[in-house]
C-alpha cells in the first residue's frame, strides 16, 4: 500500500542504490545472482520498469531492498509462532514487492501460511520478477485491495476467544479479501504504511487490522514507519519534498491509539523512535509492536 505522487515522480537516482551486507546476502541467495555488478543491474532494471508503471517513493528510494522485518524486536517471536503454532498466519500488509514476506519465509515461516496484500497486483508480479520466482516456486498468497475499504477489510471488534472448531479457516488460496480470516492471523506486519494516512485513517486502519488478529497470547501486529520523538503532529515528508507533510505519531500517542482499539489489559504496546538515515537525510522511525496478552 505504497504512496503515489499526484503527477508522477522525480527522475530515478541511481546513486540511491545501496545494499547492506544482510540485504546483499539475501538478494544473492534469492535470485541466484552472485556477482555484485550483475545483481545491481538486475535490481535497477526491475526498479525502472516498476517506477514507470507507478512512481512510488519507496520504489525510487530502493525501500524494497531493505529488510526491515528482520530488524524488528518482534521478529524472532513471529518466527517462533510460525514454528510452534498450528496454522499460524503471517500477513504482510502494504507489501509492495514482498521482500519482507520473503525474508520471513527464508528464515523459516511456512510459505503456505503467508499472506501478502497491496493495492495493485502488479507490485507482487514485479516481486516475482525481482526475485526470479514464480507462484509455484514461491507459493505465498497475494490479495490485491485497499485495506481502508470494507469490501477488502471491514472493521470488526477484536475477538476475545478463538473461532469455533466448526468454523474452519478458509483455504487461503481462495481468498479475494481479508475479511474471511478475521481473528485468525497470528502476526500482521505493516511497514512504512501508517504514515501514508492522516490521523483518523490511521485509527481506521488500526481498528481494521485488530479485527484480523488472533486472540491467542503472543499474536502480534508490528512494523515501523516515520514518527515523531516527543508529540504527534505533522512532519515534512522527506521523500515527497518541501511543502508536503504527513501525520506522525510519537510513542505515547501511538500507545494511546491502540489502547482505544483493544480492550484495556488485553495488549502490550511497545514503541521506540530511532534516528536513521534515508538517502542522506536524518529520519525518525517509530518501531513498534502490539501484542495480545
Amino acid at each position: 500500500m505504497a504512496q503515489s505522487l499526484p503527477t508522477g515522480g522525480p527522475p530515478l537516482d541511481l546513486n540511491l542504490y545501496a545494499l547492506d551486507e544482510e540485504s546483499s546476502t539475501f538478494f544473492k541467495s534469492q535470485t541466484g545472482i552472485f556477482d555484485d555488478s550483475a545483481l545491481r543491474e538486475h535490481i535497477l532494471a526491475v526498479q525502472a520498469k516498476a517506477y514507470a508503471f507507478t512512481p512510488y517513493p519507496c520504489i525510487r528510494s530502493f525501500g524494497f531492498t531493505s529488510l526491515k522485518i528482520s530488524k524488528s524486536p518482534a521478529y524472532q517471536g513471529v518466527l517462533t509462532l510460525g514454528r510452534e503454532r498450528k496454522d499460524a498466519i503471517l500477513l504482510d500488509i502494504g507489501c509492495c514487492f514482498g521482500n519482507d514476506a520473503r525474508k520471513a519465509v527464508a528464515d523459516g515461516f511456512p510459505v503456505r501460511n503467508v499472506l501478502a496484500s497491496d493495492v495493485r497486483r502488479e507490485l507482487w508480479d514485479f516481486g516475482h520478477e525481482l526475485f526470479r520466482s514464480t507462484p509455484e516456486t514461491f507459493p505465498a498468497y497475494f490479495i490485491a485491495g485497499d485495506a481502508l475499504e470494507a469490501s477488502m477489510l471491514e472493521i470488526t471488534p477484536p475477538l476475545d476467544v478463538l473461532n469455533s472448531p466448526e468454523d474452519p479457516c478458509p483455504d487461503l488460496s481462495t481468498l479475494t479479501s481479508l475479511n474471511p480470516v478475521r481473528g485468525r492471523v497470528s502476526a500482521i506486519y505493516a511497514s512504512l504504511l501508517f504514515h501514508l494516512f492522516g490521523e483518523q485513517k490511521q485509527l481506521h486502519l488500526a481498528r481494521a487490522l485488530a479485527g484480523l488478529l488472533s486472540p491467542l497470547p503472543g499474536s502480534v501486529i508490528f512494523g515501523s514507519h516515520i514518527g515523531r520523538p516527543d508529540e504527534k503532529g505533522p512532519l515534512p515528508d522527506p521523500l515527497l519534498g518541501p511543502g508536503v507533510k504527513m501525520f506522525c505519531h510519537c510513542p505515547s500517542s501511538w500507545e494511546e491509539m491502540w489502547n482505544t482499539v483493544f480492550k484495556e489489559g488485553t495488549i502490550s504496546v511497545k514503541g521506540e523512535v530511532k534516528i536513521t538515515n534515508r538517502n542522506g537525510k536524518p529520519l525518525w522511525m517509530l518501531v513498534w509492536s502490539v501484542t495480545r496478552l
